[in-house]
């Protein structure tokens, strides 16, 4: 029989652990709590509901906590979560058996993030590193990585994550940003740390400091999976920041590689509203592709495979923004029928 371990390192977690936890609870054979220093009830709560808890003293470097974790784990395969972090009501342990019976392998899970957005509260995808066979171990001071050559596969899995809303970035604002910049000194060239830097400054809204680190990371990045997202995150900040001719000649230059994306085209019609509103003499021309953007994200629909998509840009958030844009135009009966198409599920 395969034994399957939750690991896990936390700090003041309390009021979030156990949501965790019992999300967990009938889907691994044991749970292993790595707490960093907390001063809140965490160790207690996470024993109460069935962690071995041990304690770590915090070093500014989450490879070195990741790892300790890990060696108090006897199982076959560990799970990696965060304290913000549940696993989606409705998985089952027969989808983690079947996967880690096929061969030695990493488990590249979706990770629904929650934020908020207008008012609202949205979510993206990020496909990540999770389910680790026994023996591999991190590197990384932030934004860890496991180290090993064998292949990442990916399994549906569906975990969720509210460590993006807006109270819990006030809670944790300014944490990461020392050590991502510490890192980067050792590896100035990394175009991984060049994008999480970048997005470690625009969820606090400093757009025109995540423009530089996107713009640096561009300059490095090959093929990875997260390039989808770095692209789509940079053609927004370049909008923020009033620089539509430029976020339109990146369109252009990465537009082959993401003929299948709706936030690459939900994004692209953004800028070119903003560049019409900006311009106005330019509205004529710019609006009609815009809501060719728009248009063609209906068509391709949600694509939560790709790396950082937005759920609605491929569907109700696309028929919103034409919509609005009919409306404007004095195009009623549009409007209409894009309306109804903007109902939220």
């Amino acid at each position: 029989m395969i034994r399957l371990a939750l690991v896990m390192i936390v700090r003041d977690e309390a009021a979030r652990i156990a949501r965790c936890l019992d999300s967990a609870r009938a889907l691994v054979d044991d749970i292993v709590v790595l707490d960093t220093g907390s001063r809140d009830d965490t160790a207690a709560i996470a024993r109460f509901h069935g962690a071995r808890v041990f304690a770590f003293d915090w070093c500014d470097d989450f490879s070195a906590a990741r790892n300790a974790a890990l060696d108090y784990s006897s199982a076959d395969w560990n799970l990696v979560l965060d304290a913000d972090e549940w696993i989606a009501a409705g998985s089952e342990r027969t989808t983690l058996d079947a996967f880690m019976e096929s061969g030695a392998c990493i488990g590249v899970l979706p990770v629904t993030s929650e934020f908020d957005s207008q008012g609202r509260v949205e979510s993206a995808v990020q496909w990540l590193p999770r389910l680790l066979p026994r023996g591999v171990r991190y590197c990384g001071r932030i934004h860890e990585q496991p180290v090993t050559d064998l292949p990442r596969r990916r399994i549906g899995l569906s975990l969720r994550h509210d460590g993006y809303r807006r109270d819990a970035l006030e809670r944790k604002h300014g944490r990461n940003d020392a050590l991502l910049r510490r890192a980067l000194l050792d590896a100035p060239d990394d175009s991984y740390l060049r994008y999480q830097l970048g997005k470690n400054e625009e969820v606090y809204g400093a757009h025109e400091a995540a423009l530089e680190h996107y713009l640096a990371a561009l300059l490095c990045c090959g093929e990875e999976a997260y390039r989808h997202d770095l692209v789509v995150r940079t053609l927004f900040c370049l909008k923020k920041a009033g620089r539509h001719a430029d976020a339109v000649a990146l369109a252009e230059g990465e537009g082959s590689r993401w003929e299948a994306s709706p936030d690459f085209y939900f994004v692209l019609g953004d800028v070119l509203l903003d560049w019409a509103a900006a311009t106005p003499e330019q509205a004529s021309e710019l609006l009609p592709v815009a809501e060719g953007c728009w248009q063609r994200c209906l068509e391709l629909g949600e694509r939560a495979d790709l790396d950082g998509a937005v759920a609605g840009r491929g569907s109700y958030l696309a028929a919103h923004n034409l919509t609005v844009l009919y409306e404007n135009l004095g195009m009623d009966e549009e409007a209409l029928r894009y309306r109804v198409l903007a109902a939220r599920p």
